[in-house]
């Protein structure tokens, strides 16, 4: 299974980037392989659809979960649609690795 993280930083120290869309960066799980990586997310500072072009990122990363603090409806839309499962965390000074330690 992968799981997505919004981070704020490439590493898990980083706090969770409480938005979606715009996030700075991917934290990737990658269960099988035990495995975890930093992807720069290119819709940060898009004009629009930020959401819908970030969700499209995400189902091309084969992905099965994301972990973020916001997900805009459209993105929801589209992540629904392919069946990726989607956790809202509102504590904004959560950190990456904190919340991959909550998993385990």
């Amino acid at each position: 299974m992968k799981t997505v993280i919004t981070a704020t930083e490439p590493n898990v120290k980083s706090l969770m980037d409480q938005r979606f869309g715009r996030c700075k960066y991917f934290c990737v799980l990658d269960d099988e392989k035990d495995e975890i990586s930093f992807v720069k997310n290119g819709n940060e500072n898009a004009i629009g659809g930020a959401g819908t072009q970030t969700a499209e990122n995400i189902i091309s990363l084969g992905v099965n979960r994301v972990i973020s603090g916001d997900f805009g409806p459209k993105a929801k839309e589209l992540l629904d649609k392919y069946n990726v499962q989607l956790i809202k965390i509102t504590e904004e000074q959560k950190s990456i690795e904190e919340i991959i330690s909550s998993m385990k």
